[in-house]
């Protein structure tokens, strides 16, 4: 942050939200005016048994503000999830930007960032078939810069103005009501059906990606193109783009289904837990950049939402990374009212003539005015920039700042005309000049109108697990609609994308299939998949099967070995407590087979004992069958690997059985760091 504006007052985001937490703990209770209160428990009454008297304003006072403590949920991205960190510059860009934060390598800014499932209300479950929100608030010395986001780099329509239509159709239905946080239903693949736009989001909607493992193994990507401006004023087209270091994960269908039944705050848990263990998530922020000569030398529009960029043809630089690092003290004051706006960008960060972005810059600020009551959702705490801010702009509902003078209008001269614009050069906001004519029309530019080919070459791209998926995923999505219209619509608009999977779709959802289709696109775009992601151990949980009468010493061993290796081995047993090893040896089960569902683990480590009985066997087994169907690693030792026999998975990909610890710990840490084994007979 520059010395200037400190003179002026930044400060820092955490020194800026300190002054307004409030730590209760050894305080005397106060009215909301100061006023110590003497009771809490009874409202003052006329007599023990007569009515509450109005007087009481303690009453009324706590009475109108619990009855006023809900705001409007958000419309879309109502349930979500927040923290603090900061992101670090690798390399400059000031060969395309002039943005402040975006030239020193080594500089850090604070960021807060909200993830969120898009089309569940705020109570719905963490993984439903969904996108993801991925929204970054950089606070820069500048203003704040929003890089509003998702965890699929397309959207599902070309023009913000068929937004409403969308998440109408996705909703639950008008008439039920139902189904929540779902897209298995009539309305929404009728839209998709009769939007053909929608192909290519589709295809990665019913991919793994729509149910992430959790929120620390997505992508995040801006959707839109960008404009990097830099300090000669010229302009390069811009793609945003934020890495995981722990690689990209997903669970399998059945798994996210029992997972939203056992912990429907799993992701949030998870990520949650990861900070508070100093786990911090870590992300790498990668742009693609084209030249605006090169606008038109793509086989697909650079303006069009629902194309990517294959990065095989406009590769990825990677030029700074975000470590989240701190949670939220307040999940209401931070993560639900905070306000992000595609609009809100820095010099050196401009538009582009994307008709869903451009409808965006509109739709942000708009929702917060109801949202948030007021057109000062900028001074909450969350929002407020860490530079200062000083315009003209004045009252109006939760006003905080007071503003001194008589003048509120530019021009003026009884203060001397300020607030005064700033000059280009004194880092006032320039508009990139970029010549626009042409005829008004309601129309779209013809080379928007392939909604086919992208879609084709991501399922091109699928390894043959991920295939699977989409398959399964379109017959479980189109079997939950009951017009058998819309589905035979559906199939016939997959047949577009490729024939053999609407066939396959057309077969299990009792439509019929189509003869002819397919798609000529043959290009494929390694980095789609999944399988070519990056693959770690690290924070990993695993579930480790305990019960009297284990070989202490050897278990001992392998837990510090697990733990040296950076995962999380939890000991799950009947009942919580600690167990006693046949050499003496006494390990505390911090979980049961009631709380410690196998969906909930990453890996599955089978130990047992000497005392196992058969109800012992019988969950042990359970928790052995749904690891080894959800396709996850597998180990046990000594008694352990009696289990792994009766349940006939021995020798099967991902299972590791040894009874010498120095064998067993390195091949089960490299069954656990590839994370699935789909190659296993299920």
């Amino acid at each position: 942050m520059s010395d200037e504006h400190k003179v002026n007052g930044g400060k820092s985001k955490d020194e800026q939200l300190e002054k307004f937490r409030s730590d209760e703990r050894d305080k005397h209770m106060t009215t909301n005016q100061g006023l110590k209160v003497s009771e809490d428990e009874f409202s003052l009454k006329a007599g023990e048994r007569g009515p509450t008297l109005m007087e009481d304003f303690h009453f009324r006072e706590k009475m109108t503000h619990f009855d006023h403590e809900r705001i409007p949920e958000r419309v879309v991205h109502a349930r979500g999830y927040g923290a603090h960190g900061e992101f670090e510059l690798y390399k400059s860009m000031k060969p395309y930007t002039k943005a402040n934060f975006l030239q020193e390598p080594g500089s850090k800014v604070p960021v807060f960032v909200r993830f969120s499932t898009v089309a569940g209300s705020k109570g719905s479950p963490d993984i439903p078939r969904d996108v993801r929100g991925f929204a970054t608030k950089f606070y820069t010395d500048e203003g704040n810069f929003d890089l509003v986001g998702n965890n699929m780099p397309v959207f599902f329509i070309q023009d913000g103005i068929k937004f409403p239509d969308l998440i109408h159709a996705v909703k639950p239905e008008p008439d039920t009501g139902y189904p929540q946080a779902a897209s298995a239903h009539d309305t929404f693949w009728d839209f998709i059906a009769n939007n053909q736009e929608s192909a290519h989001m589709m295809m990665w909607l019913m991919s793994p990606r729509a149910i992430p493992r959790n929120l620390r193994m997505m992508e995040g990507f801006g959707v839109h193109t960008f404009r990097f401006v830099n300090e000669e004023g010229k302009a390069h087209f811009v793609k945003f783009h934020w890495k995981p270091t722990l690689g990209v994960h997903s669970t399998v269908w059945d798994e996210a289904q029992k997972i939203n039944g056992k912990d429907p705050d799993f992701t949030r848990r998870d990520i949650h837990e990861s900070i508070e263990n100093g786990d911090y998530p870590e992300w790498e922020l990668g742009v693609q950049i084209v030249p605006e000569e090169d606008e038109f030398k793509f086989d697909f529009d650079v303006l069009d939402p629902t194309k990517i960029w294959p990065e095989e043809d406009v590769p990825v630089e990677i030029i700074g990374k975000m470590t989240l690092n701190r949670n939220v003290d307040n999940v209401f004051a931070e993560t639900e009212q905070v306000a992000f706006h595609p609009g809100h960008v820095v010099p050196g960060i401009d538009f582009t003539n994307d008709p869903l972005l451009q409808g965006r810059l509109f739709s942000y600020t708009d929702t917060q005015l109801i949202r948030l009551g007021g057109p000062n959702f900028h001074e909450l705490p969350i929002n407020r920039p860490v530079c200062p801010f000083h315009n003209n702009q004045r009252d109006g509902y939760g006003r905080q700042t007071i503003n001194v003078g008589k003048t509120s209008y530019h021009k003026n001269s009884l203060a001397k005309n300020h607030p005064r614009p700033a000059s280009e050069e004194e880092g006032g906001y320039v508009h990139y000049q970029e010549k626009v004519e042409g005829r008004k029309v309601q129309a779209r530019s013809e080379s928007f109108k392939d909604h086919f080919s992208q879609a084709a070459m991501f399922y091109n791209s699928m390894s043959d697990p991920e295939k699977k998926h989409i398959e399964e995923a379109f017959s479980f999505e189109l079997g939950m609609v009951e017009d058998k219209d819309i589905r035979q619509q559906v199939v016939d608009m997959v047949s577009n994308i490729d024939l053999s999977l609407s066939q396959a779709v057309a077969e299990n959802i009792g439509v019929d299939a189509p003869a002819e289709g397919g798609n000529d696109y043959k290009k494929i775009s390694p980095a789609l998949s999944q399988e070519n992601t990056t693959h770690k151990a690290d924070t990993l949980k695993i579930a480790v099967v305990l019960d009297e009468g284990f070989d202490g010493d050897a278990v001992k061993k392998t837990l510090e070995g697990l733990k040296d290796n950076h995962t999380y081995p939890v000991i799950v047993s009947k009942s919580l407590g600690r167990l006693k090893g046949a050499d003496g040896t006494e390990i505390e089960a911090t979980a049961t087979f009631d709380t410690g569902d196998p969906v909930l683990f990453d890996a599955l480590y089978v130990v047992g004992g000497s005392e196992m009985d058969n109800a012992f066997k019988r969950q042990a087994g359970y928790m052995v069958h749904e690891m080894f169907n959800h396709y996850k690693p597998i180990g046990a030792t000594g008694t352990g690997r009696k289990l792994l026999e009766s349940a006939n998975v021995s020798g099967e990909p991902g299972v590791v059985q040894d009874d010498i610890p120095e064998n067993f710990l390195p091949s089960f840490v490299d069954a656990v760091a590839a994370h699935r084994h789909w190659d296993r007979q299920v």
